[in-house]
């Protein structure tokens, strides 16, 4: 993918979608780090100590700064390096224990294994990032592998009526989804992910109301392993 368009617009302005972080995110996030259950990388490992976001497009960082000031290690991935950038200057306003806790990268976000982006996270934000199908379709089927057991993932963009019932966002409909269109790209395996959320959020601009695609899901934590009783003494 060519970022030079990306790269050009966030060069224009000081911050393309202000500080604060999506209302939406905050509302469906806040308070998870408390409660999701933080794995282990490996069956034998330690479990980290906070847990692990990845903010697919992060852009500027908005989401992935606020994030990191609500006790989750974030991994922000952007294919803009003037985003990256712009989000690694914003974090230096903040204490030194928090903007460690964000890794930034660099990367096309569409190629997760040539972007070393394997997981797990407890946490997995796509959020406005927009792409043909023949792209997103691959990329969303992906994120439930990126998850660890537990851990939520949450999709969020304009949704396919904005362009004509909404307000902003791209003209492109091929670039746009519904959250039929999401939960028609994770599969129907529940086993691997479960639907918990899909609607369209009406959300407040300076003329009228835009309209997101929401989905949120979560991977099911595997039950325990029954254990065979013992055998009687012969």
């Amino acid at each position: 993918m060519d970022a030079t368009d990306w790269d050009t617009r966030y060069t224009q302005s000081e911050l393309v979608w202000g500080a604060p972080p999506n209302s939406t995110v905050v509302e469906h996030v806040y308070g998870l780090e408390r409660v999701a259950p933080v794995m282990p990388d490996a069956p034998d490992g330690e479990a980290p100590g906070l847990p692990r976001a990845l903010d697919l497009a992060c852009g500027e960082g908005r989401n992935a700064l606020w994030l990191a000031t609500h006790g989750w290690h974030v991994h922000a991935v952007d294919y803009s390096q003037v985003g990256i950038d712009k989000g690694r200057t914003i974090a230096t306003r903040l204490s030194r224990s928090v903007r460690n806790r964000i890794s930034w990268q660099c990367a096309d976000v569409t190629d997760l294994d040539a972007a070393g982006i394997t997981g797990p996270y407890e946490l997995v934000l796509m959020v406005f990032l927009h792409l043909s199908a023949e792209y997103r379709r691959p990329l969303v089927h992906r994120l439930p592998d990126l998850l660890a057991p537990g851990g939520t993932l949450l999709v969020l963009g304009h949704d396919s009526t904005n362009l004509t019932d909404g307000f902003g966002g791209p003209k492109d409909p091929s670039v746009l989804f519904t959250p039929s269109d999401i939960i028609a790209d994770l599969g129907p395996d529940t086993d691997r992910i479960r639907v918990h959320i899909a609607d369209r959020v009406y959300r407040p601009t300076e003329e009228r109301d835009a309209i997101d695609a929401l989905v949120v899901a979560s991977k099911p934590t595997p039950l325990p392993q029954a254990i065979e009783p013992a055998a009687p003494p012969s």
